[in-house]
């Protein structure tokens, strides 16, 4: 399947220019594309890039905030919900006055042992209440009027990166986040699988026409290159990670196998500083309830093993997980006992070297909405990218996210 759909990109690339090839082939997107690889880079010792990783875990849908971390003592909340509402005896307690959706019961052991930061109402300016673009919005990290082909990862891996698994994605397809101008992440879920196929004959070939004197064609010559280079990213992750498996039992289920290889790959050394996976389902517009429940459910008990497995090997001290969702939910619910697009909503930070754990601030004002009734964000996610990329990955913001963002004291 692949041998025959890069054939035919090959015959194409010969009338596209470089760009537009990198933004349009299906394969510039996901594991092929891997320009600026340096091979010799695999001798050089990790301590170059330091040890520092950064998981970014995305709750696809639009997870609603307001019933993940609950006000149970406010009158206004369960007046907007009365049947969606979480009363305070099912909640699991993390103050007088706030709990946790009483599915997280994991995630509050991370709390009691202070490894998680709850920041509540974060959002951005003139929110979009479209799946798609505000996922945008924040894969990018741009102003909600501006567009780009560049997501703040793969802005990230530009800048500061040294080849491609600097940054990979647990998929079979790149997130926008994970792009780049000049250097695309890697997306793959497993390792063996992407190694198998960079070995096919059909690779091989390519490897031996790779001398022909046509080949230094701006275009032509890329595209051999490209997929001569990713046979050797796939062979550096699979060779790098074959001798290590993880003893820990996690959930039978898609997440938690994104989890385990996850921490299969922190936990071989793998030279990747930046690693991106998904939970998606929160699309809640109907019958809320049991499907936040199970979502919500799968996401902490997958966590909870993932750093578990992280401890058993002493990378957990090195590791920050950072979950956003690209939305809430509004404030009240629908006729259909479910919460329609919202705007501002929390995000948890998970580590053992925050500074400030617990909840960073306080929830929203429910007598203080926006026009639209929906929650009035207070923190720009952005100065939470800032804060990540200056204070734990330890470049410089400003040129990842193109404007100089406030930052925060979580870590």
């Amino acid at each position: 399947m692949y041998s025959t759909y890069v054939v035919t990109r090959i015959s194409n690339v010969l009338i596209m220019d470089r760009r537009d090839f990198i933004k349009h082939s299906a394969l510039a997107s996901s594991l092929f594309f891997v320009p600026s690889f340096v091979k010799a880079f695999e001798q050089v010792a990790s301590g170059t890039l330091g040890y520092k990783r950064l998981v970014i875990i995305q709750l696809s849908g639009g997870n609603d905030g307001l019933n993940t971390v609950i006000p149970f003592q406010n009158d206004l909340y369960y007046k907007a919900r009365p049947v969606l509402g979480i009363q305070k005896n099912e909640s699991i307690p993390l103050n007088n006055e706030v709990g946790l959706h009483p599915s997280l019961a994991p995630l509050k052991r991370l709390y009691d042992a202070g490894h998680l930061a709850i920041i509540n109402n974060v959002g951005y300016p003139n929110p979009n209440r479209s799946h798609f673009r505000s996922m945008d919005i924040w894969q990018t990290a741009t102003d909600a009027n501006t567009y780009s082909q560049t997501g703040w990862i793969g802005r990230y891996l530009d800048h500061f990166g040294k080849q491609p698994y600097n940054a990979i994605e647990i998929d079979d397809s790149l997130s926008l986040a994970m792009k780049g101008e000049t250097l695309n992440a890697i997306a793959t879920q497993d390792a063996k699988a992407f190694y198998n196929l960079a070995r096919e004959p059909f690779f091989k070939n390519i490897t031996n026409r790779m001398g022909d004197a046509h080949l230094s064609d701006h275009n032509l010559g890329y595209l051999y290159k490209t997929m001569i280079e990713a046979q050797s990213s796939a062979k550096y992750i699979f060779e790098t990670t074959k001798t290590v498996s993880s003893t820990k039992i996690y959930p039978n289920d898609a997440f938690a196998n994104q989890l385990k290889t996850m921490a299969q790959f922190i936990n071989a050394g793998l030279e990747t500083k930046v690693f991106y996976g998904s939970l998606g389902g929160f699309d809640t517009h109907v019958n809320q309830l049991a499907t936040q429940k199970r979502l919500l459910k799968t996401y902490a008990e997958g966590i909870e093993a993932f750093v578990q497995d992280l401890k058993a090997n002493n990378t957990f001290k090195d590791t920050l997980i950072l979950t956003f969702s690209e939305f809430g939910r509004r404030v009240n619910q629908n006729a259909s006992i479910g919460t329609d697009h919202g705007t501002a909503n929390n995000v948890f930070i998970i580590g053992n070297q925050l500074k400030k754990q617990g909840l960073y601030n306080n929830l929203s004002n429910l007598t203080d909405l926006d026009e639209s009734g929906d929650i009035k964000f207070e923190i720009d996610f952005r100065t939470i990218y800032a804060t990540v990329l200056n204070k734990w990955l330890e470049v410089n913001d400003a040129k990842v996210l193109d404007k100089t963002f406030n930052q925060l004291d979580f870590i």
